[in-house]
C-alpha cells in the first residue's frame, strides 16, 4: 500500500478527524488521529501491521513491547505477524510502567511499537522502560508519524504514514481554532 491509500484508509474508516482538537502534550491541532475507530475493523487492521512488518523485515530484535493504549493492538499484531512475543507498558501513579508480571531481561532487544507519534513521548518513555532493565531498543515502528520535525529515536524508525499536523500551544492558537470547541478525544 501506498501512503494516499493508508490515508485512505483513515479517511474511509472515521479514524481522522478534523476539528480543534487538544493532544495529548497539551497542543492544539485541526486533524486528531483516532485509531481506536480503525482498529475495530481487524482485517484493515491486519494488513496495515502486515505492511509495518514488511519495514522492519532485517532488523534484529528478540520480542515487541508498546505502550497502552493505542500501541498495545499495534505491537500485539506486528508481534502475531513476526512469531514473537509482545508486552506492554501502561499507566501507574501517572507515567509508563511494566505491569502484570511482564519481565525484560538484560540484554534483550524490543521492537517499540506505537499508533501515532507526534512529539514521540510515549515511545521515548517506554524506550527508557526497556533501557532501564538493562536491555536495548532496536527500532521503533509507527503506524503514523505526524511530527512536523523529524523523530530521532536514536535508532531506526519506521512508519506506515508520514503526515506532518500543524500543532499550536494553547496560548498562540490562529483565528480559526479560536472559534470551534476544542475536545480532547485521545487517552486521558
Amino acid at each position: 500500500m501506498n501512503e494516499q491509500q493508508i490515508l485512505d484508509v483513515f479517511r474511509e474508516t472515521g479514524a481522522l478527524l478534523e476539528g480543534h482538537f487538544i493532544l495529548r502534550s497539551g497542543k492544539h491541532s485541526r486533524q486528531f488521529f483516532q485509531c481506536a475507530l480503525l482498529l475495530e475493523h481487524t482485517k484493515l487492521m491486519e494488513r496495515l501491521c502486515g505492511e509495518l512488518v514488511q519495514k522492519v523485515e532485517g532488523l534484529v530484535f528478540d520480542r515487541v513491547i508498546s505502550p497502552a493504549m493505542g500501541g498495545l493492538f499495534v505491537g500485539q499484531e506486528v508481534a502475531r505477524q513476526l512469531g514473537k512475543r509482545h508486552i506492554f507498558v501502561e499507566k501507574a501513579d501517572g507515567k509508563l510502567a511494566l505491569r502484570r508480571g511482564f519481565e525484560i531481561k538484560r540484554g534483550e532487544k524490543f521492537l517499540v511499537c506505537e499508533d501515532v507519534a507526534t512529539e514521540g513521548g510515549r515511545v521515548i518513555e517506554t524506550m527508557e522502560i526497556v533501557e532501564n532493565h538493562g536491555a536495548e531498543v532496536a527500532a521503533v515502528a509507527l503506524l503514523v508519524d505526524r511530527a512536523t520535525r523529524m523523530l530521532d529515536f536514536e535508532c531506526p524508525t519506521v512508519s506506515l504514514l508520514k503526515l506532518p499536523v500543524e500543532t499550536f500551544e494553547p496560548d498562540r492558537l490562529p483565528a480559526d481554532l479560536k472559534r470551534i470547541p476544542a475536545v480532547k478525544p485521545g487517552s486521558k
